[in-house]
């Protein structure tokens, strides 16, 4: 019974980029499952908290900087930033459904899969996941700020109803998914691996073939919008992800590709789902076509991130000297090394994101340095 989740779930990646052509190819199947849509974002919330890390998730609690941080950038500065270089570019006044479609993605908690597609491509799961949470608890206030602030009144949004929609959502998840992990245990979660990821997938189908019932028609009747919007889909993504990417990567190169990732990955069936109805066809269209690139990039994306921690497992740079290194006498060798040209002290087995940590000591084996002693 559970072979066909198994070989589902070791198709992995190329199953996600699979997904989204069989909800084009088949539209009546998409009319079937659209009511389903809630049931496959609740699986596949539960099955991202029942694999929480919890060793993972204490070290990014004590350390909240980062998770923070993920929070802000995808809940406050990606809208910003996508809100104004739109508007710079005239958009809105081209084309209003395509920008409020930007506008609200850009505007939307990543998407509830975003913890289950990494942990495919062995990203940081927990990391995604507790910003995840961050972001979605903001999404009532920050998404009807910024939808009136760069679309005005023609969006009608309740933050109090979307607050406690996402609330319940998030919290029975929640309970549902940690209720597993301890009646099913660790071991027995981790035996099932496979399993578990081919039910994510079959959530992952799902949704997208509801949300894909009218993309095959609109091809046909208008080939050009359609080329049109899906550029702009993939404009928006490659924009989320080289930017998150850019900012982030001298924290460190797992982090970087993890919140890249995520904040590239927007939930555009919760906007669609509390803004549906004050909706052009142009932007569903364009949320449609938009969630090509965000199945095709675990697929692409695979491999780099294979070879990233292949030339480097723990996610950071190592501190490797320019100059040769000799032994302070007065000092033990395991504590220190010094750089004979530049007398700093440097720690053999210290790493660090951008640079030693290194300090000017005070050598007395050389005669007339200038230097005092660190503090």
């Amino acid at each position: 019974m559970l072979a066909p989740l198994r070989w589902l779930g070791r198709q992995g990646t190329r199953a996600v980029a699979a997904v989204i052509f069989l909800g084009i190819a088949v539209p009546p199947l998409g009319e079937v499952l659209r009511p389903y849509v809630g049931v496959a974002v609740f699986a596949l919330l539960f099955i991202s908290f029942m694999r929480i890390d919890i060793s993972a998730l204490v070290k990014h609690m004590r350390r909240p900087g980062n998770v923070i941080a993920a929070t802000v950038w995808t809940s406050i500065a990606i809208p910003l930033l996508a809100g104004g270089t739109s508007e710079f570019i005239g958009i809105g006044s081209v084309s209003p459904g395509l920008f409020n479609g930007i506008i609200l993605q850009s505007a939307s908690s990543p998407m509830m899969a975003a913890p289950a597609i990494a942990a495919l491509l062995g990203l940081d799961a927990t990391l995604i996941l507790i910003a995840l949470v961050g972001s979605s608890l903001l999404v009532p206030l920050t998404a009807p700020f910024f939808a009136y602030f760069f679309v005005g009144d023609a969006l009608a949004i309740s933050p109090s109803l979307l607050g406690w929609k996402l609330f319940g959502l998030l919290a029975s998840s929640a309970i549902v998914g940690l209720g597993l992990r301890r009646c099913l245990g660790v071991a027995r979660i981790e035996r099932y691996r496979q399993e578990i990821d081919g039910t994510n997938i079959i959530g992952l189908f799902l949704f997208a073939a509801a949300l894909m019932v009218d993309v095959a028609t609109a091809l046909v009747e208008d080939p050009l919008l359609w080329f049109a919007l899906l550029l702009a889909g993939l404009i928006s993504f490659l924009f989320f992800f080289g930017l998150s990417l850019l900012v982030f990567w001298r924290v460190g190169r797992d982090i970087a590709l993890a919140i890249a990732f995520m904040t590239a990955q927007r939930n555009v069936g919760l906007m669609l789902a509390v803004a549906g109805n004050v909706l052009s066809d142009i932007t569903w269209l364009y949320f449609a076509l938009s969630q090509l690139p965000v199945y095709l990039s675990p697929h692409f994306l695979e491999p780099i991130v294979k070879r990233i921690k292949r030339a480097d497992p723990t996610g950071k740079l190592e501190c490797r000297p320019s100059r040769p290194l000799r032994r302070n006498p007065r000092m033990p060798y395991s504590l220190f090394l010094i750089d004979r040209h530049s007398h700093r002290v440097r720690h053999p087995e210290r790493r660090c994101n951008r640079r030693p940590i290194c300090g000017w000591p005070y050598n007395p084996t050389l005669e007339g340095s200038s230097r005092r002693p660190l503090r």
